[in-house]
């Protein structure tokens, strides 16, 4: 399906990571990392990463993954500026092929080869699930895809499943919920459990427990703060985003039943795998009623290996034809 060498780009709403996938079966040679905001468009942000290749040979062809919704022959990121077109993209480098998915497909793609060295267990550990995996993770914004096996291969079911109702469960979450800003009118999943969501939540949380409103605070330092005690707030704020976390990861395993496990990638998880461990997390995982005893059996780790979807874009590269996934497919005539 592709043509090699091939270029492979991770594109979110902060950063894109492009690498070359160079022979089939072959790891990813990461280029570079490009912030989104530093470049027009995504063919400038291409010329830069190849331009620091150096020696690396020109790609044949191309498979991008995109925080946003393919739905057409061009999509427009969620929460950045540029627009992506297959098309384009192969016609400005000279490609046979370009195919365009969810940023989520290939991180479910690598969770079905993942090795146990890039996983961190939170919870029971359970080496022997079966069936479908979720995989999902809070970063810009927050994505989530279903791998479930279908005759011989396996299913790839991309979701928009950030921008679902979020709602409280008792007291101290409805006072935080009334505190909380909107995101056009409304309180999602991605409005909450995200960069920008950690930063609504410590907001609110302020005032709820003080009685005054603050400004939002960098999400980064909420996580410092929250991590080194130094700032009660941002504590009791992490306590909450993992229960709120845990709670969205059990809404999902059950819509897909997937019994083979959770995965969680994103930026902000990796970071906080102390929080993610502490208990509230799993609590309110399993807390599914009449399906706890499920739950229970159901294994969730924290993805730690750095740029999954890379490798799992490599993956798709070489080993398409194990997978079905829905994509944004341009290939040149003849």
């Amino acid at each position: 399906m592709f043509e090699f060498p091939v270029l492979v780009g991770d594109i979110g709403g902060t950063n894109a990571r492009f690498a070359l996938v160079e022979a089939k079966g072959a790891a990813p040679r990461v280029l570079s990392h490009e912030a989104t905001a530093g470049h027009p468009d995504p063919s400038s942000a291409i010329r830069a990463a190849l331009a620091k290749g150096g020696e690396a040979p020109a790609p044949r062809s191309a498979i991008l993954a995109i925080a946003g919704r393919v739905d057409g022959p061009a999509v427009q990121l969620t929460n950045a500026h540029w627009v992506i077109a297959g098309e384009r993209i192969a016609r400005d480098f000279g490609l046979s092929s370009a195919v365009v998915v969810n940023d989520y497909v290939p991180v479910a793609a690598g969770a079905a080869g993942i090795a146990p060295d890039d996983l961190t267990v939170i919870g029971p550990a359970r080496p022997e699930a079966q069936g479908a995996r979720l995989v999902l993770g809070p970063g810009t914004g927050f994505g989530a895809a279903a791998l479930v096996p279908y005759a011989d291969r396996l299913a790839i079911v991309s979701t928009e499943a950030g921008h679902t109702e979020f709602g409280p469960t008792d007291a101290f979450e409805e006072q935080v919920w009334h505190a909380v800003e909107r995101v056009e009118g409304r309180v999602t999943v991605e409005a909450l459990l995200s960069g920008p969501g950690l930063a609504r939540l410590h907001a609110a949380v302020h005032q709820v427990r003080s009685g005054s409103p603050r400004d939002k605070l960098d999400p980064a330092a909420i996580t410092r703060a929250g991590l080194a005690a130094e700032d009660p707030h941002a504590a009791e704020t992490l306590a909450l985003f993992a229960r709120l976390l845990g709670r969205a990861c059990g809404d999902l395993a059950l819509t897909f039943l997937a019994t083979g496990g959770v995965y969680i990638g994103g930026g902000i998880a990796p970071r906080i795998v102390r929080v993610l461990q502490a208990g509230g997390f799993r609590e309110a995982f399993e807390r599914k009623a009449p399906f706890a005893q499920m739950m229970a059996q159901i294994p969730t780790s924290v993805i730690t290996v750095h740029d999954p979807a890379l490798t799992g874009l490599a993956a798709l590269a070489s080993e398409g034809a194990a997978f079905v996934y829905h994509g944004q497919i341009w290939r040149a005539a003849g």
